[in-house]
């Protein structure tokens, strides 16, 4: 685990050396500040990971110093302690920067939880740093891998982890969500890089061909095989063989691919040859493959041989800050390619970007973007410009309750809560992430919404 600089504010003595000795005894370097003035000439005279912070102190409260610690350095993690009976100065706190709570009395196993998670993402950010340094002396330029979600960090960390193997990949996800780029970039990261990469996508073919597509054949070995052919994984010899839709293989085809997944080598179509080659296989599917095994349709033990490693993609809709970047990124490059002057998006066309939930996931943005660009006739891309348009229903605020928004707003989400507890199977923990919003708040609003029921 990443050791971390940790600066804790607390004008309490022995609240500060209790907190002091037991991070200390964890490895992490320690600082202390007694009130919010001497946090704030500390911050800006020292490097710190993570600052635990007292949200009631003579002078400065601690969300005066939390926004002058984030105007500081916004890339500080800035946890907030606080007592139970006001976790809502923490809520606001979480609204200004802060990136999760505590309350007092501090537990220590609690606390050491919270400083792990921080460590991990912190270790995450600095492994994608890395891996973009990596990318860029390989020549392979940022804007092939978009994202600013921590879920996509997770994917892209993950990414850069297993390249360098000969282990089989697994891609789960959508249709859309870029499946076929992360194999690229698996690749381009591989010692096989200066290899082939060759893409079969195995809905596209006809299931009389795909076995000939994939190993190849000999002359005679069916009718119209008036010579020999060698096959995609032939083709690949040294490199790599990215299967798209694997779910769709026939159960012969399957056999095959298990032989040489098990064997590392293979028989073209009318011959008994063996033919050994050195073959990465990475694969993907926007299906569920263990329901096909379930079933009877797909292979265990294929499917344990290919899914060494899983990497799943999320669909856009849950991965919503990544949205904004990536509009910005396409305005610019279709602004370049069709040498229009488009400096971005009027903010109704911007709202409306972001609230649409994108069923074809990248693919259908970058469909969307594309087309906005090419049409729009002002500088600035309009709702005119996109394919949907807003239908927000009229309301009469002067007919609502006193409240009406605040109620409203509190509704949508406790439903949006209880569905993703539901797609979560009550898991607090895989709820928050699907929410995007620390384990501890999520905790904080179920209590809430309970209370009110």
């Amino acid at each position: 685990m990443q050791k971390l600089s940790i600066l804790i504010v607390e004008d309490g003595q022995s609240q500060r050396e209790m907190l002091r000795d037991f991070l200390l005894s964890e490895g992490h370097n320690i600082s202390e500040a007694e009130n919010g003035k001497n946090a704030i000439k500390t911050v800006m005279g020292n490097h710190f990971d993570l600052v635990l912070l007292d949200y009631k102190m003579p002078g400065m409260d601690g969300l005066e110093v939390l926004k002058e610690i984030k105007r500081i350095n916004p890339e500080i993690d800035v946890v907030i302690i606080t007592a139970y009976g006001t976790i809502e100065t923490a809520v606001e706190a979480i609204k200004v920067g802060a990136i999760d709570y505590i309350t007092k009395p501090v537990e220590l196993d609690e606390l050491l939880l919270l400083v792990n998670r921080v460590a991990e993402r912190r270790q995450l950010i600095k492994e994608n740093e890395l891996l973009r340094e990596e990318l860029g002396k390989k020549g392979i330029t940022a804007d092939k891998i978009i994202y600013k979600s921590p879920q996509m960090a997770e994917v892209i960390n993950m990414t850069g982890r297993v390249a360098a193997s000969r282990a089989s990949v697994l891609i789960q996800g959508e249709s859309g969500t870029g499946k076929e780029l992360l194999a690229r970039l698996i690749h381009q990261l591989s010692p096989r890089a200066n290899k082939p990469i060759i893409i079969v996508n195995c809905v596209a073919l006809h299931e009389n061909l795909l076995e000939s597509e994939l190993f190849g054949h000999e002359k005679g070995a069916f009718t119209g095989a008036t010579s020999r052919r060698i096959g995609r994984f032939e083709e690949a010899d040294g490199g790599t063989l990215f299967l798209d839709e694997i779910g769709e293989l026939t159960p012969t085809v399957q056999v095959k691919l298990l032989r040489f997944l098990q064997e590392r080598e293979l028989q073209r179509l009318g011959s008994n040859q063996n033919i050994n080659v050195d073959v990465r296989v990475i694969s993907a599917t926007n299906r569920n493959l263990e329901i096909q095994v379930g079933e009877g349709s797909f292979r265990d033990d294929l499917f344990y041989r290919l899914k060494v490693v899983t990497l799943s993609l999320p669909p856009l809709r849950e991965r919503k800050e990544d949205i904004p970047v990536l509009i910005d990124h396409f305005i610019q490059k279709y602004a370049q390619e069709n040498k229009k002057n488009i400096k971005g998006l009027t903010a109704e066309a911007r709202d409306l970007l972001l609230k649409y939930n994108y069923p074809g996931n990248v693919r259908e943005l970058v469909n969307i973007m594309e087309r906005a660009v090419v049409i729009a006739r002002d500088e600035y891309i309009t709702t005119t410009d996109l394919p949907f348009k807003p239908s927000l229903p009229y309301m009469d605020a002067s007919k609502k309750a006193p409240g009406y928004l605040r109620d409203s707003l509190e509704g949508l989400e406790k439903q949006l809560i209880a569905e993703a507890m539901e797609k979560a199977d009550d898991n607090q923990t895989k709820a928050a992430e699907i929410l995007g919003m620390s384990e501890r708040m999520l905790r904080y609003k179920l209590k809430k919404y309970s209370s009110k029921t």
